[in-house]
C-alpha cells in the first residue's frame, strides 16, 4: 500500500497545523523532555529553561488538545499536576527527537555552509 504525501502547502491543511505544533520552539523541547519521564509543570519549566509560564501553558494545552500530552491533575492540597506523553505523543516525540539528533550531528556541516554563504554574499556586496 502506497503512502500518500500530505498536502502541507495548503494554508488550511490540518496536517500543517499539527506539524507547527510538533515543531514549534517549545513543542519540540516539551516532547523531547517528556520522552524521558513525566514532569510536573514547574519541573518541566526548569528543565526546558527560558520559557515563560504563559508559553509553556499554551504549548502544553495545544499538545494535550492534539492528543499528544496527558495532563493528570491530582485532587490533593497543594494541587499536583503531572504531564506525560500519550502513545501518539510518544510516537511523535521519537520522530522529533530523531530530527533533533540529526541537527546535533550535522551542525558542523550547517555552520560550514553558513560561513560559505556569508562569505559569498560579502564578496558579492563588495563587488557591487
Amino acid at each position: 500500500m502506497a503512502v500518500s504525501t500530505p498536502r502541507v502547502d495548503e494554508a488550511m491543511c490540518p496536517y500543517r497545523l499539527v506539524l507547527e505544533h510538533l515543531t514549534s520552539r517549545w513543542g519540540v523541547l516539551v516532547l523531547i523532555h517528556l520522552l524521558d519521564r513525566s514532569y510536573r509543570f514547574s519541573e518541566l519549566r526548569r528543565a526546558i529553561g527560558q520559557v515563560s509560564e504563559k508559553m509553556l501553558t499554551q504549548t502544553l494545552q495545544t499538545l494535550e488538545r492534539d492528543g499528544l500530552v496527558h495532563r493528570d491533575a491530582k485532587p490533593v492540597i497543594p494541587p499536583r499536576v503531572d504531564y506525560t506523553l500519550t502513545d501518539l505523543g510518544r510516537e511523535a516525540a521519537e520522530q522529533v527527537r530523531g530530527l533533533a539528533t540529526w541537527t546535533h550531528e550535522r551542525m558542523g556541516e550547517v555552520e560550514k555552509a553558513r560561513l560559505a554563504y556569508d562569505e559569498a554574499r560579502e564578496r558579492q556586496s563588495r563587488a557591487s
